[in-house]
């Protein structure tokens, strides 16, 4: 596993005092003198082909240029390297996963909970929340907690979860539907895809 040296500086009462950590690298990329293969495939910083060439050569090359020989395809016979900027590539690889975790979008699962005898006002007020969570691109897990004898009456949880779903209808679907487990009844709704 490839470490990085960074400098660090410790101050102490009489003075500064230099030191090396080493910091492990995430990708097993290896760079100039740690490519030990006697022959690579060498291809230039601007993406020409200049053949195969022992790793002294292409070090030496890659040395001229102010570049660095960077292994990136290890598994193929012979390895393939090429000549680049290893820093350059490492801040334009780590600006694209940047921006790849800024456009990717999580969805969480919202939970409401419904009781078996659910007044009218009580189950606007949880319906009014549970579209406000389809909206935002949450979906939204709908229970019954069952207790005591409600446990002989399924059918009325069941008829409860089948309301609710048919008044969510308009900007979500049933990904799982109603199913009792236990002691609960559980159902999913997700938001509709907008295609």
């Amino acid at each position: 596993m490839r470490t990085e040296c960074v400098s660090v500086r410790i101050i102490y009462y009489y003075g500064v005092l230099w030191r090396c950590l080493t910091i492990s690298k995430k990708d097993n990329i290896q760079i100039n003198e740690e490519i030990r293969d006697k022959e690579l495939r060498v291809i230039s910083s601007d993406g020409q082909q200049l053949g195969i060439m022992s790793a002294k050569d292409a070090l030496n090359l890659a040395e001229q240029k102010n570049l660095d020989l960077v292994k990136i395809a290890p598994k193929s016979n012979p390895p393939v390297c090429k000549i680049m900027d290893y820093g350059k590539y490492r801040f334009e690889q780590a600006k694209r996963e940047k921006e790849a975790r800024k456009n990717q979008r999580v969805i969480d699962i919202k939970e409401v909970r419904l009781s078996l005898n659910i007044d009218t006002h009580d189950f606007n007020t949880k319906l009014n929340n549970a579209l406000k969570f389809i909206k935002h691109g949450d979906k939204v897990k709908v229970s019954i907690r069952f207790r005591g004898r409600e446990m002989g009456h399924p059918e009325i949880g069941l008829d409860t979860m089948k309301r609710f779903a048919d008044a969510c209808s308009e900007v979500a679907v049933i990904e799982k539907p109603a199913k009792l487990e236990g002691r609960s009844m559980l159902m999913f709704l997700a938001p509709k895809s907008n295609k």
